[in-house]
């Protein structure tokens, strides 16, 4: 496996119910804390990058989240119920 110079590895259980803790370690480094938002990216090939959410990027997300509405179908929550 490779690694980025200065990246950091930090390992974290992921609950029954999904949910996990951001270690400490990576809080500081995004600095971010109680209440802050976070956008998570995943790529095809199945990695994953997390980045602290600024205002101005919130604004971008609501009006992104208006293209996503053809993802909203009876369908769609069916099939991703159990996610």
């Amino acid at each position: 496996m490779h690694y980025r110079e200065n990246a950091m590895l930090a390992v974290a259980k992921i609950t029954a119910k999904g949910q996990t803790t951001i270690p400490q370690d990576v809080r500081l480094a995004l600095k971010v804390s109680a209440g802050d938002l976070i956008a998570w990216e995943v790529g095809t090939d199945g990695t994953a990058t997390v980045r602290r959410v600024r205002p101005l990027d919130l604004e971008y997300l609501r009006a992104l989240e208006g293209t996503l509405v053809e993802w909203a179908g009876a369908a769609d929550e069916e099939a991703y119920r159990e996610l």
